[in-house]
């Protein structure tokens, strides 16, 4: 991943294909399961081309004509582009984008000469090649559109010159990427080149091994090439192209002012090119997705039932990664270990061994694919993972039944016990029994207290560094356990049951390659589960013309349907839900990685005419299960999460916000909306859910709305006024106790607020009012609805655009953020229509955009998710999305979203702890000698294997009394008893000697990539399952069609 302002030495990724998303907001796919979003350069024909201009291989199939025109590459000869001097008097951000145009220009020109490359330098001779090296038919098969890529991007280059030769009187390039790349043809042509890429592969790897000639030739190339750049090497470039453009346009929208004639270009095109690259990507997924199956295919019988299984199409390949399965011993000791290829399916799980065939010399000029043996296979359903520590009950050293996959057979004795457990030392045994010391030691503080006398090192201060110490060994185990799980895949699964019959389970070990492929595996085999209950069976649906088009794995599984609230016996209505994110660690390694977002979540309701209620959930467990709840004097209307302020934020010393004081215990704040006109804070559910504050609106009018920027927090109000509360120090950073400012916005009620970067958006009936974010002046209003009787009721924003809902029609409408221009309107409607049939009149009731979907909650209770882009370009809507078959009975009252971010040191493998705490410790020992331990012999510290625990005991040299020990004491004028063996260091000596203690958050840990765990909630009357008979409510409904209701939806994560 670049930096932000590295700009000029990026480079394509050399090496296997994939995407990889420029930014932070992005994910990186790089082969296996997971999608990649963007990386820079493509295609297309500049707007001067015919749209009809294109080209078709000479020769070529009928199959392979798309109707393209004929056009021979060599009569393309497009002028160099090339930049002017540099005129004087340019910004600092001129020079830059021609800096980045520049990079723009020599990468296009690479890329070009590379498909040259392919064409001239290795198609053309095998073309002609007497005798064949590669027939004729696997010859265009192998550069099957590469001739079609070069048409479009000559084009490109021809209408780039043009622009470069006009830069500095114009400086727009984005219009000119909108015109290139948004034409199918560049999909068709692209798609047909990443679907034929696996296959060109294959065809060149079996000519590798059974054609001497063409493995010459190869060879000789690119002997010949003067940067020795394989065949692969070229031809793996275009499905790299888009990204590197990508990369390119963010860092030139970076640099574009707001205002600039080329700006929303720039974002239109980075909509264009983020929209082109997600769809290829999809077809490279799916089509290696069928490439690994038929492989895995190939190695087993046709008669058997795992190839019926395998070939029937019902199966989805979920992720497949190469992993290390070890077998351990008794004493855990590893016995042995081999690389085994893995296998997730939908439904099942398949182990394989890995057999490479073929000359490994071939290895350096294509990717060598392997041939798979399958060792075992099994249900789904049947799988378990189990940490360390976790295997249940209390743990018995002497019946314990070792059974694993390759390992020998336990003894009968331990067979008749029926127990399974394997691993690592008996790290949680060794943990138990430091429980059990820690005990023995506290009641022997409490006996110390007793003593009459006073002695030197057998008092209270003594006694208590005791405790300190066995409380930092108890850490320190707790450590090892977390560390041992860290790249430790550890699977349950069911054998052949023993000669009594009963059921035996064997545990499989496999080592993944990073902590981040233990957390994916986990979390796949966790959702995998989930998405096999009858409810997810299918849970998506996209609209298309058989209207039987299932959703892909990524989309969000409904985990759980739970009633709003727990006292039945009330009518409550939903109001708003938020999310309070809180790091848990006491959450086991499986734990962090199947469970839903840390934290609580809030629900506030009521009933119309009397008083409220919030209900508060934990998330913090496999279910939600409530914590508390608490009466209100008024239903609730709207609810606000505020978090607590970041450290060095750079808004603390603007004039007229006073900085909010961290020193003062600031926590995050959840901000209560109600019906009388209250506005209340409270605090987290950590902190005794206190209510910190309360205050009424000017004219004790309802609270229709709440939201916080840096400088306010905002409530929009039924007469259509705006208050203000001011930011302020101290433990509740909002003024609620001075009147508020009073802002007019309209005659109706503020029924939407939005707040951005510099701006806030106030709606009030058919029209949207921007307001400074700071001064809360006016700066512009718009019209969002042609009609005075519709109110905008929701608006979100994604990129560069805010997404609306109206009180009434099923269209929602795109704006963009800075010229307020009406870009789109889409009409939810014909997206439920074969769910709904006969349902004219739909409503859109609440908005949420998440992780690159827009989604849409209607009157009638069904849910729609649209795809937008995720980047800094335009949230326009391309594709038809999906629509869940698990709603609500009646309309969806809101949508929200619960993420938390896990702990950046879960990605840190045990070599990187070791080697991040040697270097801590060798910058912090230096100054300060460490206590000697016991095995200091002749003046030198032998360094023994293990885990230094950095606690020093208190000296006791200066207190009063006798030491009490059987040694001779010291001579008077001897040195001081701080490194006596008593009160010394204490070393726990372990058998792996790389794991080391932290005590300090290392410096490497900064940069990490993030974790996010997503769960969208959506509230409502009742549960419908829309694809049951009549409509009727599926198995998971606890509750009846009048109650409240939440599902929870549970996305897997952003890895």
């Amino acid at each position: 991943m670049f930096p932000r302002g590295a700009w000029g030495k990026r480079k394509p990724r050399a090496g296997r294909p994939g995407w990889v998303r420029g930014r932070a907001q992005g994910a990186m796919w790089a082969g296996q399961g997971a999608l990649p979003r963007a990386h820079p350069t493509t295609a297309g024909r500049g707007p001067s081309s015919s749209s009809s201009s294109s080209v078709s291989c000479s020769g070529d199939s009928e199959e392979e004509d798309m109707g393209l025109l004929e056009v021979s590459v060599s009569d393309i000869k497009p002028p160099a582009p090339e930049l002017g001097p540099m005129p004087d008097g340019l910004t600092p951000q001129q020079v830059v984008r021609r800096h980045i145009l520049g990079s723009i220009v020599q990468s296009e020109g690479s890329y070009v000469d590379s498909l040259k490359r392919v064409l001239q330098d290795y198609r053309n001779p095998l073309m002609e090649m007497e005798p064949k090296a590669l027939s004729a038919r696997k010859c265009r098969a192998v550069f099957f559109r590469v001739k079609e890529i070069l048409h479009c991007h000559s084009m490109f280059q021809i209408a780039l010159s043009s622009r470069v030769a006009e830069w500095d009187s114009s400086e727009k390039i984005g219009d000119l990427f909108v015109a290139s790349f948004s034409k199918s043809m560049v999909l068709d042509v692209y798609s047909d080149y990443v679907n034929n890429f696996t296959n060109a592969m294959s065809i060149i790897k079996k000519a590798c091994l059974t054609k001497p000639a063409f493995l010459e030739f190869l060879k000789r190339r690119q002997v010949c090439s003067p940067d020795r750049v394989t065949l692969y090497g070229l031809m793996v470039k275009p499905i790299q192209r888009f990204p590197q453009f990508i990369l390119l346009l963010q860092d030139m929208l970076k640099n574009t002012p707001r205002g600039h004639p080329d700006r929303l270009s720039l974002q239109l095109a980075l909509t264009e090119l983020e929209t082109l690259a997600e769809k290829l990507n999809e077809q490279k997924r799916l089509a290696d997705q069928v490439a690994e199956i038929q492989q895995l295919t190939k190695s087993i019988s046709d008669r058997s039932s795992l190839n019926k299984l395998l070939t029937s199409g019902q199966r989805q390949l979920l992720l497949c990664e190469t992993l290390t399965e070890t077998v351990y011993g008794d004493r855990g000791q590893l016995i042995k270990s081999k690389e085994r290829r893995v296998f997730l399916l939908n439904d099942m799980l398949v182990c394989a061994n890995i057999n490479f065939k073929g000359q490994l010399e071939i290895s350096s000029l294509v990717p060598l694919g392997p041939k798979y043996v399958v060792k075992w296979n099994t249900a789904l359903p049947q799988v378990q993972v189990v940490e360390v520590g976790q295997e249940g009950g209390s743990y018995d050293k002497d019946n314990v039944l070792i059974q694993h996959a390759g390992a020998k057979k336990a003894s009968a004795a331990g067979q008749a016990q029926n127990k399974v457990y394997l691993g690592p030392p008996r790290l949680f045994q060794e943990l138990q029994d430091l429980q059990k010391d820690l005990a023995v030691v506290e009641q022997i503080t409490l006996l110390v207290s007793t003593l009459h006398g006073t002695y030197q090192n057998l008092n209270m201060t003594v006694a208590q560094d005791w405790c300190l110490a066995l409380q930092r060994l108890l850490r320190v185990k707790e450590e090892e356990i977390h560390s041992a799980n860290k790249c430790r895949l550890r699977l349950l699964l069911p054998g052949k049951p023993d000669k009594s019959g009963r059921p035996i389970s064997f545990m499989v070990v496999f080592i993944t390659p990073n902590p981040l492929s233990k957390i994916s595996w986990v979390n796949r085999l966790h959702l995998a589960k989930i998405g096999l209950r009858e409810e997810n069976q299918p849970g998506w649906l996209c609209p298309d013309e058989d209207k039987q088009s299932r959703a892909p794995f990524w989309c969000p599984i409904l985990a759980c349907c739970v009633p709003a609230f727990s006292s039945r016996g009330l009518s409550l209505q939903l109001g708003a839900l938020v999310h309070s994110p809180v790091s848990c660690p006491l959450l086991g390694f499986s734990a962090i990685s199947t469970s839903l977002p840390q934290g609580y979540l809030w629900v506030g309701g009521g009933q119309e005419g009397a008083g409220g209620h919030v209900e508060i959930f934990s998330l913090n467990r496999p279910s939600p299960r409530t914590v508390k709840s608490f009466p209100l004097a008024a239903p609730v209307l709207c609810m606000e999460y505020i978090p607590e302020p970041e450290e060095g934020d750079s808004r603390d010393g603007d004039e007229g916000c006073p900085a909010a004081d961290t020193s003062a215990g600031v926590h995050p704040i959840i901000c209560l909306g109600l019906q009388d006109g209250s506005v209340l804070l409270y605090s987290s559910v950590d902190t005794g859910t206190q209510c910190l504050a309360a205050c009424r609106s000017p004219g004790l009018q309802p609270v229709l709305c709440l939201r916080h920027s840096p400088f306010h927090l905002l409530a929009g109000l039924q007469d259509g006024t705006l208050a203000a509360y001011p930011r302020t120090s101290g433990s509740v950073p909002w003024d609620l106790e001075s009147p508020p400012a009073c802002l007019p916005v309209g005659p109706g009620p503020v029924r939407a607020l939005l707040s951005l970067e510099e701006a806030v958006w106030a709606s009030c009936g058919p029209r949207v009012t921007v307001l400074d974010a700071t001064s809360l002046q006016t700066q512009q209003s718009f019209e969002a609805h042609q009609d005075e009787a519709v109110s905008v009721t929701h608006m979100v924003k994604a990129g560069s655009g805010v997404w609306m809902a109206f009180s009434s029609g099923s269209s929602i409408r795109l704006f963009h953020t800075e010229t307020l221009e009406h870009l789109q309107e889409i009409n939810v409607a014909t997206r439920t229509s074969f769910l709904l049939p006969g349902q004219k009149h739909l409503c859109v009731t609440s908005l949420l955009i998440c992780q690159g979907l827009l989604w849409v909650g209607t009157d009638q209770g069904v849910i729609v998710l649209l795809p937008v882009p995720r980047l800094e370009g335009i949230p326009k809507i391309t594709g038809k999305g999906m629509v869940s078959l698990n709603g609500h009975c009646g309309p969806v009252a809101f949508l929200a979203v619960a993420t938390s971010i896990l702990a950046p040191d879960i990605l840190r493998s045990d070599q990187e702890e070791a080697e991040g705490q040697q270097a801590e410790e060798d910058k912090v020992d230096g100054p300060t000698p460490e206590p000697v331990p016991a095995s200091h012999v002749g003046g030198e510290l032998i360094r023994k294997k293990g885990i230094l625990l950095q606690y020093r005991l208190r000296s006791t040299s200066h207190l009063p009394g006798p030491l009490l020990s059987v040694r001779e004491p010291e001579p008077a004028n001897g040195s001081a008893l701080e490194h006596s063996e008593e009160d010394g260091s204490i070393y726990e000596m372990v058998d792996d000697p790389d794991v080391w203690v932290r005590n300090r958050p290392c410096a490497r840990d900064a940069h990490r990539k993030e974790i996010c765990s997503v769960a969208i909630i959506s509230g409502g009357r009742g549960y419908r399952n829309f694809g049951s008979a009549a409509g009727s409510p599926g198995k998971l409904a606890p509750c009846g069609e009048t109650d409240s209701t939440l599902l929870i939806w549970q996305a897997p994560l952003m890895l």
